[in-house]
């Protein structure tokens, strides 16, 4: 058997560097349309071409959905792109955005050839 699909990825080519970051967010989209989606929760990984999240809300692959910034009320359009486990009654959401956007997430991301060698990095004392 192959490797699982990387988080909120089709591929196994990272065209981004993902940084670990709890973002506070709301989803909003259609699911059930006798009950539409609209859910506060927060990121698990980050990206400039999306993020990981958890929701409660049963979501499709290739869904579209909202999502936006809690903390600067910013909204970006994007669609579901990878289903993941089961949490504690949450599933791990992969979101991509419409059109790429790093500045959505208000961080700096490591350039994509980034390792803790790379020349940039800060060296720790031993």
């Amino acid at each position: 058997m192959g490797n699982p699909p990387s988080p909120g990825m089709g591929s196994s080519r990272r065209r981004s560097q993902r940084i670990f970051a709890q973002v506070p967010i709301v989803i909003r989209g259609e699911g059930n349309p006798a009950l539409p989606l609209q859910e506060e929760t927060q990121t698990l990984v980050i990206n400039a071409h999306g993020a990981l999240v958890l929701l409660a809300t049963k979501v499709t692959q290739g869904q579209k959905l909202i999502v936006k910034h809690k903390r600067t009320q910013e909204e970006q359009e994007c669609r579901v792109v990878y289903m993941g486990p089961a949490e504690g009654g949450k599933t791990q959401v992969g979101i991509e955005f419409a059109v790429a956007n790093p500045g959505f997430w208000h961080v700096s991301f490591p350039p994509t050839d980034w390792t803790p060698h790379h020349e940039d990095a800060k060296a720790r004392p031993h």
